[in-house]
């Protein structure tokens, strides 16, 4: 028995090995169509889990499989392609590039990934290729002019708070928050800490269809970004290094220190009074002899530096298997400050405004089984910002020193100063009062699990998601102050200065304060997509929740630990036949804690609908040139609960200051008492917002020419607001009640162009985008006027206002021939305002609406980059209108404030000015650029008015930016697969009729640190 057994053992190996696959070594050369060999694709074997290989720097790949197999060829950009081996030891494969079209093009949405022919809402998706090279070292800088939909302005060039305010098709209230809703992974996070190397994705969702699946998050629009991933693969290294030389965009003129004597001197004597400056000081001021008491200081030029550098680097890594993919990344930006620097205190500390930011970021995902996904992601950041001292701003005290004043320093060493706060010598408040250190730290963990679900019912799948972030902030104010003197005007008889000592010596003193906050984020997703022959069904249901609360600094009310919770679920369904017909069903009832029992929950619906036209057969069979024609329309309702206060449903209670009398008359029985500090309304609800959107997507000549314009309309109601104007016989002891009485109705238009041709060997792009917005206040609190224009009912929210302003006063019968004006006594020269009412007196009630608003309601840009051979080339415009403001402030009003504040050049140039004086009557030109001098305020001509008003329009050269990718034969020869050296101008004209300073920041006065000019150099390094 035993040896039948060997036996039949002995012929079953035999057999085994008979039948056994034997393996074969493939080996090749994968090149491009241009027979250029690539470098790093990935060649796996079909079927096979976790084994495959990548071409070396010459192409080449070699690869032990089983014959009678596919091996499987994928690169970045390239078209997939599968070979069968049979037995064949030798398999060359040259890859062609991926011509997506715009029916294969995918965008990222709430829902997740869809094609864009089946898109209903109104999305934007730009390409990161467009704006990934920008110099910018902040997202948000780069959005205005680059992203339909979205307006942005930057007020501040400041390192570390250069970053720009934005708003997804404009602001639509006056109330609640209208800030839009960024989602970085599917997670809340902050646009402004993402280094713009870890983005693979941006989408813009704009209308009520795309973004009530997030509920009231989403009133204001919602930007989705998602981070790169690893693919499986050998190991790819990407790096940039970039170093940027930043100067000022524009930076305010002043007028010398004898221009400025001569000046006051003007303005004392127009008005009838004594000079302040003999013609012997003029003359002493003017040559320097007596630089203490007659300085001439340029303090613009002592205070800063004519440029400064920035330097950033970036490095990410990502690979892996089939099981198994990462991808990490870190990245590093230092920006120098333009402040000038005390070379003595310099080697023990810094008062220069610098910034240094550090990004870190690792998104692991992981095939548990093969129906399985779990994601995890591990990203933050640590900024560091420094800055002088005291907390004053620079730029205001500079804009109020004049020249002539107080010098930089006395010459026997102390240090001079007008005054004290914003009336400190600059210089001392720029380098002698020590520096302060503030420090932000960020850490943002998430965790995703993506399920199939097909052995319940094909197409069904699950999405769980939990984010956890921590936010700490601290701040150390080291600050000191030096003995602060002003001379007087006169030296005593020994030729000595008579100091008066202004602030006493503040020694370096220490204080400090933190901040924190800690996040949670919950989410679960069941997702159906199915296709039933020409019918293709899609559904989504989703329950979220989120708390965040503050850790730090929350004081005695309990109010502050409280977190701030809300809770939803959600939900979309689709229906599209043929690709043809597509109807789209969108809902969220919302919960949040900052409402009354009864008031906490929500529905808000939304629908949608496109047609695509180009699919019909009188399209698709004669115009084949049309890709897409595809219009949309969207409707739907979102609440916004972010009223700027908390539990407004909750009276408050607190000891009062005055007290109440209990006793007869002639006796004293005084008790303080508790009172009301602030109403209940448990009637407070949502702020909701009705929005219509309509749209058209066009693809003409195989995708050479694609654009999307949309027309958007939205109602908003039940906007929260005090009461001001409750009569006081309600009894209500002064306080402000609260409600939903505010209604503001906003409409535009967005789209982008694109224009895709190759001339000969160059291939070139022309792009374009507008987006325009316009609000209208239809009802708020207001007390009532007799003149319906003095309402700020039927007017843009934020608008400017004052009087109209019609010239100059020629002379004294102008002035009694014209309606008196109520705001002081006028002579020639001065201002001449319209009596709008009519009642012969210009005072308050002329006042009306004049210009439009600070912030832009119009953004546009276009550009065009080209490519022929190893050389690229790109150059992009940014413009921005519908913009005015009223400047203003002592730099602005001449002498208003005496000898605080500066001179502008358009004071100097073009000046009303009397025949006494000039000894010309050409002065006396009632069109010019500045009214008749005053010294001390003139309440006529400083007030808000059209001669005032300035146009903030612009255009400018944004980005100008040119490439040169390094041939291949040298670049492999170092085993890299690209190396692309570069050059990018930002900022580098602007093109403006407001000439003092950048007109983007918005700014009436021009205390805000300038924008930067930058230039800039790097290369990137891919292996």
């Amino acid at each position: 028995m035993k040896k039948i057994l060997s036996v039949l053992i002995l012929m079953l190996a035999i057999c085994t090995s008979a039948f056994a696959q034997k393996t074969i070594k493939v080996s090749g050369t994968v090149t491009d169509e241009q027979n250029q060999p690539l470098i790093g694709v990935n060649v796996t074997i079909q079927g096979v889990t976790g084994f495959g290989t990548t071409t070396d720097v010459d192409g080449k790949y070699t690869i032990e499989m089983e014959p009678y197999n596919r091996l499987v060829f994928s690169y970045i950009g390239f078209i997939e392609q599968e070979v069968l081996i049979k037995e064949q030891t030798k398999q060359n494969v040259v890859l062609k590039e991926d011509d997506a079209t715009s029916l294969d093009e995918v965008v990222i949405t709430g829902t997740g990934a869809q094609k864009k022919l089946t898109v209903t809402g109104a999305v934007t998706q730009i390409k990161m290729d467009d704006i990934a090279t920008t110099s910018t070292s902040n997202i948000t800088n780069m959005l205005a002019g680059n992203v339909p939909g979205v307006m942005a302005m930057q007020s501040s060039g400041q390192p570390g708070q250069n970053t720009s305010e934005f708003w997804v098709r404009g602001i639509s209230t006056f109330g609640a928050g209208a800030s839009a809703l960024v989602l970085v992974d599917g997670f809340p996070r902050d646009l402004n800490e993402i280094s713009i190397e870890d983005i693979e994705s941006f989408t813009v969702l704009k209308d009520a269809s795309t973004t009530a699946i997030y509920g009231s998050k989403g009133a204001n629009g919602v930007i989705l970004i998602t981070t790169k991933k690893g693919k499986a693969g050998k190991v790819n290294v990407d790096a940039k290094f970039e170093a940027a030389y930043n100067t000022r965009t524009m930076t305010p003129e002043f007028a010398d220190g004898y221009t400025y004597a001569s000046l006051m001197n003007e303005a004392l004597i127009t008005r009838n009074q004594e000079p302040e400056y003999s013609h012997e000081e003029l003359e002493i001021l003017k040559l320097g002899l007596d630089p203490d008491l007659y300085p001439n200081v340029d303090w613009k030029d002592l205070l800063l530096r004519d440029g400064a550098m920035t330097y950033r680097g970036s490095l990410n890594l990502s690979g892996g298997g089939n099981t198994a993919r990462y991808f990490i990344s870190g990245s590093y930006l230092e920006e120098q400050g333009m402040y000038k620097v005390d070379e003595n205190i310099r080697k023990d500390y810094d008062t220069n405004a610098n910034s240094k930011l550090y990004n870190y970021r690792m998104n692991v995902d992981v095939d548990i089984t093969k129906t399985t996904l779990v994601k995890v992601g591990v990203s933050g950041s640590l900024r560091k910002m420094n800055e002088p001292g005291q907390s004053v701003n620079v730029w205001e005290a500079l804009m109020r020193q004049n020249p002539i004043e107080i010098p930089a320093m006395y010459s026997d060493g102390r240090f001079p100063t007008r005054g004290t706060g914003a009336d400190t010598n600059p210089w001392v408040l720029t380098t002698q009062t020590g520096y302060n250190e503030t420090w932000t730290n960020k850490i943002q963990t998430n965790i995703t699990l993506e399920q199939k679900l097909d052995f319940i019912t094909k197409g069904l799948s699950f999405v769980g998601r939990f984010g956890y972030d921590t936010n700490n902030g601290s701040n150390i104010r080291r600050k000191k102050m030096p003995e602060l003197y002003k001379a007087n005007k006169q030296r005593n008889d020994a030729g000595e200065l008579v100091f008066n000592r202004i602030a006493a010596e503040e020694k370096m003193s220490q204080e400090s304060s933190s901040s924190g906050s800690r996040y949670e984020y919950l989410e679960a997703e069941l997702h159906y997509n199915r296709s039933f022959k020409d019918n293709n069904v899609s559904a989504t249901l989703k329950y979220n929740q989120n708390s965040s609360i503050s850790t730090v600094g929350l004081g005695t009310d309990i109010i502050n630990g409280i977190a701030r919770r809300n809770q939803g679920i959600a939900g979309r369904v689709s229906y599209n036949w043929k690709n043809r017909y597509f109807v789209d069903f969108n809902f969220g009832y919302n919960g949040s804690e900052n409402f009354a029992k009864g008031s906490q929950f929500g529905f808000f619906p939304a629908m949608s609908a496109a047609w695509n036209v180009a699919e019909e057969g009188f399209i698709r069979n004669n115009a084949k040139w049309i890709n897409m024609f595809k219009i949309r329309y969207s409707y739907g309702k979102v609440g916004n609960d972010s009223l700027g206060s908390r539990f407004p449903y909750l009276y408050t209670i607190a000891g009062t200051s005055g007290s109440y009398q209990w006793a007869d008359l002639g006796y004293s029985k005084s008790y303080t008492g508790l009172g009301y500090t602030s109403l209940a309304n448990n009637q407070v609800t949502w702020e909701v917002a009705t929005k219509h959107d309509v749209g058209v997507d066009l693809a003409l000549f195989n995708d050479k020419f694609s654009l999307t314009v949309d027309y958007f309309n939205e109602y908003r109601e039940g906007i929260y607001m005090n009461r001001s104007y409750v009569s006081y016989m309600v009894g209500l002891a002064g306080l402000a009640p609260s409600a939903n009485v505010g209604k503001v109705s906003s409409e535009g238009f967005d789209g982008n162009f694109a224009l895709n041709q190759k001339v000969g060997a160059v291939d070139l792009t022309l792009r374009g985008n507008i987006t325009y917005s316009k609000n209208t206040i239809l009802d708020r609190d207001e007390e009532n006027a007799y003149y319906k224009y003095q309402l700020q009912k039927g007017y843009r929210v934020n608008q400017a206002r004052g009087l109209i302003a019609q010239g100059m006063f020629s002379d004294y019968d102008d002035i009694r021939n014209s309606p008196k004006q109520n705001f002081g006594d006028v002579m020639p020269g001065d201002l001449k305002y319209k009596d709008v009412n009519g009642d012969g007196i210009v005072d308050g009630g002329d006042a009306v609406a004049i210009g439009a608003t600070e912030r832009p309601n119009l953004i546009y840009g276009l550009g065009l980059s080209a490519r022929w051979k190893q050389f690229d080339f790109n150059i992009h415009f940014q413009g921005a209108g519908k913009s005015s403001y009223c400047i203003q402030g002592p730099s602005v009003y001449a002498f208003s404030e005496k000898e605080i504040g500066n001179i502008l050049p358009d004071l100097v140039e073009g000046r009303w000015i009397d025949a006494s004086i000039s000894n010309t009557e050409a002065t006396m030109n009632t069109n010019a650029t500045y009214p008749r001098l005053s010294y001390g305020g003139n309440s006529n001509n400083y007030r808000a008015s059209t001669f005032w008003l300035q146009n903030g329009s612009y255009l400018r050269l944004k980005t100008l930016e040119v490439g040169y990718n390094l041939p291949t034969k040298w670049v492999n020869k170092i085993y890299s697969k690209n190396i692309r050296v570069f050059f990018i101008g930002q900022n580098l004209l602007t093109f403006s009729d407001f000439k003092l300073w950048d007109p983007e920041m918005g700014s009436t006065t021009g205390t805000h640190y300038p924008l930067a000019k930058t230039f800039s150099f790097g290369f990137n390094i891919s292996m």
